[in-house]
This record gives structure tokens, sequence and C-alpha cells, in this order.
């Protein structure tokens, strides 16, 4: 259902409010470039630090804006399962085409309470959900065999793996036929070549053009092509995750132009030397003259 160069979509602020014209200029910025969906209000989104009310309007703005001409999947999970319910019933009534889920942080639930969250939004919302497994944010992994489970789920319709092992995509896809996307950009061509089917990228915010045809290129069977540009875009993609995410991201759209270089608290902006090998990767890149 979900597949290509998905674009983990930063947040942009604007001296201390949401910039919600900026988001609409971003949404245009990745229909025409041929970005293949649009993840408003993940971790890339800063999605922790928004209100309910600012949350619920950057979906709101995103829908509005890209008017169906790509799927919007809106970024609804929280480490409570009320919480994520009224998120996600929240992005149903707005439109969105699916809602992005991560296993909840910090309470560190076992396999059955990861089980029992997700199945309850199952039950309670009919809309398409992505799994996200992302253990170095949330503390908690979701094992193989508790994904193949979640897979027979009515409304479970792929997973976001970020746990950062082509094992893992190996050991999920050997037990059922889920829909899995890299949450890791420079293992998006790995992943793909073990039968992923794209990618949510941090990467496609300031290079969706290459993300996109990576993704298309590696779908269709032209690994050599695909290759090409998995090298080409390889430093950048190491470059972004050099300090937390969306800190370097966020600070080489700021160089580009693209939008103000400003985070919320606990965020704060990067360190001289790693903004400088920043400056430096987007340059070779060609992002910045």
């Amino acid at each position: 259902m979900f597949s290509g160069s998905i674009v983990a979509l930063v947040t942009p602020f604007k001296k201390g409010k949401v910039d919600y014209d900026k988001i609409a200029e971003l949404c245009e910025f990745h229909v025409a470039s041929g970005t293949d969906a649009i993840v408003p209000c993940g971790t890339t989104g800063e999605a922790p630090t928004l209100s309910y009310d600012e949350h619920k309007k950057v979906i709101d703005v995103v829908i509005a804006t890209v008017k169906k001409r790509v799927p919007v999947i809106a970024g609804t999970g929280s480490n409570s399962t009320d919480e994520t319910i009224m998120l996600t019933e929240y992005a149903k009534k707005a439109g969105a085409d699916g809602a992005l889920i991560t296993t909840p942080y910090y309470n560190k639930p076992t396999q059955r309470g990861l089980f029992e969250h997700y199945k309850m939004v199952d039950d309670t919302v009919a809309l398409p959900v992505i799994l996200y497994n992302v253990p170095g944010r949330t503390g908690v992994s979701l094992a193989p065999e508790t994904v193949a489970k979640l897979s027979k789920l009515t409304h479970v319709v792929a997973i976001k793996e970020a746990a950062g092992s082509i094992d893992q995509v190996s050991a999920i896809l050997s037990l059922c036929d889920i829909t899995v996307l890299s949450g890791d950009d420079s293992l998006t061509l790995p992943m793909i070549a073990v039968g992923a089917k794209g990618v949510i990228s941090v990467a496609a915010n300031i290079a969706p053009k290459d993300t996109r045809d990576l993704c298309a290129y590696a779908l269709k069977g032209d690994y050599a092509k695909a290759k090409e540009l998995h090298y080409k875009l390889f430093s950048l993609c190491k470059i972004l995750f050099v300090e937390t995410n969306p800190l370097p991201v966020k600070t080489a759209m700021a160089m580009a132009g693209m939008v103000e270089e400003e985070f919320r608290l606990p965020l704060c902006p990067m360190g001289d030397e790693n903004k400088a090998k920043l400056k430096t990767v987007l340059k070779e890149y060609g992002i910045l003259k």
C-alpha cells in the first residue's frame, strides 16, 4: 500500500511558533520532487514538542496542501495507548491515508504489551497503520514474531524498521509478508535487496529526487543505478545522524535557505565542529555552492 521514498517531514518553527506557511511550501516542494508520500509529526517532525493543537493543525495543513496528490501518513504514536488512539482518530477524521505509530517509549512494555497496544488501536480506528520500530529512541524493540502476529490485524499494513539491522528485516520477512520500509537512510538499498519496499526518509527532506530515484531503481531491479545513488547519498545520510535527528537535517535545510534553524528544547543547535562537517558534506554533494 505504501512504498518508495516517503519523507519524514520536518516541522519548521519561526520565533517559537510552528510555521504553517512553510509546511505548505515544503509539501509543494515534495510533490514537485516526486516524493511518494509525506509523514508529518514523526520523530523528524519533533512531534514530542508539539502541543495537541499544533500536532492536529500540522496534520490538517499537510492534508489540505497535498490534496490527495500523494498519500499522507500522520505520525500519531505516543507512550499512552489512549493518546495514540485519540491522535489516530483525529488523523482519520482529517483525511489522512494512514498512521505511523511508534512503539510506546519510556514505559518499556513487554512483547505482549506491545501487541495489545497496537491491537487496541486496530480495534478502535479503521485507518491503515505502519508500525514503527525504533529501539534506539524508545528503549524497546518489536520482535519479528510480534511483528508477524501484528501483521494479521485488520489495519496493520507495514512496518518502519529502524533497528539498523538487515537481520531484523530478514527475520520479519521470513515470518510474514508485511510491507517493510527502511527507517535508516543508509540501509535503504540493502533493505530493499532483501525485500523492503522503500524508506521513510530523513534525507529526502534535503535530497528528495535522489532518494526517490534510488528507491525506484531498486524496486524495479536496476541495482546498478540504485547502487550509484546509494554511494552518492551515503555520506549525506551518515552526516544527517552525526547528532540527534532532526538537528542535522534541519540545520542543512537552514543552510540551504529552506527553513529557519530553530528547534524546541530539549533539542538545541548543533555543535560548531559537527556543523562545519555538515557544511562540507553539503558542499561536496552540491546542495551548497
